[in-house]
């Protein structure tokens, strides 16, 4: 308002109403507006924490109740494999007696076997058959040294009949099983796992009369808690913390290394005193699994997000059962709600400033001349004819309170755009949009997973780089969406004839790529790939038409091809140009030559 103008509104204004009263009016319409679009703006901001929140609950709940039957379905093929060897009519014969002149030959297959299961069970740390005689001698026993399984010289065996594990599973009928609390080994001479975190498993041998008669020993493997915990927990991520407890609530592993085993060092920690909702979890005895979701505090992490769930070990005998939980920490659950924290205030900011403009717009209004005032103030008496002025100011505080209401829908309709792009993101960033299999990103995260388990435990995989031909006609001659069901086609063909373990991966255009998780030999590959060039020369329906397409399959293996993905992918893409370009062969290994 320039000086001319403002000297002609106090002339306008005088004797009418006083500058303090347009100050004071104005400023009290202002600050309602702006504590009108704080309150939302904050409403909907502590609503997205919630919400927030109980996704990151939902999530735990979800992941804790997994892990935990990944947990019971270990212990459960542990049962099965302990429950064969000693079912073997080898173990019977290792411990019947000297006067089976075949005793040495049994004992070194029984020895072979032992050795072919460490090998296969990374977490298993040693197996062992020990006689029910002697003092529970060891009679046979093969150990995890430096990763590789070893047989023990005889001369090197024990006596372990005073352990529970030994005495208490000699009284167990056939087919039962032992499972031992989870303890620090600290047994004198023990070759592998001293000091580490143990499960003992064990079963009772019997000899032809099984039950009728007595035990003749018993079959016992020593199991790595972390190792086997390592295996189940690979894909968490590093921000989520893992907890496990006995029965008791005692702490077996945690976060903080030096809580976990706590108890074999004379201190006391646990899962009750650090989160104290899951006191219902400990004890329980009837049987049955319990989840809950609790809030706790962490020295390192701050205020965390936790989830716990109690399994038990039913069908094993001398074990209580587990608690296991996971933590996020509470800042990373929230980390998306600042983001909508900052784009709230400045939405709050915007509607502020409107909304202390109109007020003073509207408090100016208000010093009109007097019969002005009058004929708003009757405007709102019962039965008075509506002045033009009130139905102006009704109609801008009709738009500031829809403007409210539409600032409420904006910030809940910015929060669910929001989940909803998380949603698509996450999916996006791992799956190709068009078949839904795991695309490039995703491939070489898996593919660097099994480089590392590969060089960890000396094991070896192959992939298969897997061409169509023909997909350039198919699209020329009847269009896109033509290949496009080729595309798809192909991607359930090849997803049908591999295992759970295995991935296939679309890296690009007709480009597929197969992760054999597992080692193969040459002859076992070829077979595989022939088979999947069969079943992409199917025809294919589209719309009535049968369309007819092939494929050349590339094959590298680690470690002979590489010790790396680029070098892995490379020589498999090179082995299937070499393919291609052969008269009638389309399977070529790596360092084939094309036609070989």
């Amino acid at each position: 308002m320039g000086a001319d103008s403002f000297r002609r509104w106090r002339r306008a204004s005088a004797g009418t109403v006083k500058f303090g009263i347009l100050y004071r009016v104005g400023l009290a319409l202002a600050l309602t507006g702006v504590l009108a679009s704080g309150l939302t703006g904050y409403y909907g901001y502590v609503e997205s924490r919630k919400l927030l929140t109980a996704a990151a609950e939902q999530r735990l709940r979800i992941a804790a109740g997994v892990l935990n039957r990944q947990l019971t379905k270990s212990l459960e093929n542990t049962a099965r494999d302990i429950k064969v060897l000693a079912g073997h009519p080898q173990a019977a014969r290792v411990l019947g007696g000297g006067d089976d002149p075949f005793q040495a030959l049994v004992a070194r297959n029984s020895a072979l076997l032992f050795e072919g299961l460490l090998r296969q069970h990374p977490e298993y740390l040693q197996l062992r058959l020990i006689g029910a005689t002697d003092h529970g001698r060891e009679r046979l026993r093969v150990d995890r040294v430096d990763g590789l399984p070893v047989r023990i010289d005889a001369a090197d065996l024990q006596e372990k009949g005073h352990y529970p594990y030994v005495f208490e599973t000699l009284a167990l009928p056939a087919g039962a099983v032992y499972l031992s609390k989870a303890s620090i080994n600290h047994e004198t001479g023990s070759n592998t796992g001293l000091q580490q975190p143990t499960l003992y498993m064990a079963a009772p041998v019997y000899g032809g009369d099984g039950e009728r008669g007595e035990a003749l020993g018993v079959m016992v493997v020593n199991v790595d808690l972390r190792g086997l915990f390592r295996q189940i927990t690979r894909d968490l991520p590093a921000e989520v913390g893992l907890y496990l407890a006995n029965g008791a609530g005692e702490f077996l592993i945690h976060p903080d290394p030096a809580k976990a085993f706590s108890f074999d060092r004379g201190r006391e920690a646990l899962v009750q005193d650090e989160f104290p909702a899951t006191a219902a979890l400990t004890g329980a005895g009837d049987g049955a699994s319990h989840e809950l979701v609790t809030i706790g505090r962490d020295a390192a992490a701050g205020n965390v997000i936790a989830a716990f769930a109690r399994q038990p070990a039913p069908g094993f005998r001398g074990a209580d059962g587990f608690i296991l939980g996971l933590s996020l920490p509470l800042r990373t659950a929230l980390a998306d709600s600042e983001q909508l924290g900052r784009t709230t205030l400045h939405i709050v900011i915007g509607f502020s400033l409107l909304a202390s403009l109109l007020a003073f717009l509207l408090a100016r209004a208000l010093t009109r001349p007097l019969n002005d005032m009058v004929a708003a103030v009757r405007a709102f008496s019962p039965g008075a004819r509506p002045a033009r002025l009130p139905h102006a100011r009704r109609d801008e505080i009709g738009v500031l309170a829809r403007s409210i209401a539409d600032m409420q829908h904006q910030i809940g309709t910015h929060v669910q755009e929001l989940t909803q792009k998380q949603q698509a993101l996450d999916r996006l960033a791992g799956h190709d949009s068009l078949t839904g299999l795991p695309n490039r990103r995703q491939f070489l995260e898996r593919l660097e997973q099994a480089l590392a388990r590969a060089r960890r435990h000396t094991g070896g995989f192959a992939l298969l780089f897997v061409d169509l031909n023909r997909f350039k006609d198919v699209n020329d001659r009847h269009g896109h969406a033509a290949g496009d069901t080729v595309l798809c086609a192909v991607a359930r063909r090849l997803t049908d004839r591999m295992r759970e373990t295995d991935t296939v991966a679309r890296l690009g255009g007709d480009e597929f790529v197969i992760l054999l998780d597992a080692a193969h030999d040459d002859a076992a590959l070829a077979r595989l790939a022939h088979d999947l060039r069969h079943a992409l020369q199917q025809p294919i329906d589209h719309h009535g038409r049968h369309l007819h397409i092939g494929a050349s399959v590339g094959i590298s293996r680690h470690p002979r091809d590489g010790d790396d993905a680029n070098a892995l992918i490379a020589a498999a893409d090179t082995a299937m140009y070499r393919a291609k370009s052969g008269a009638d062969e389309y399977v070529c290994f790596a360092g084939q030559a094309a036609g070989a």
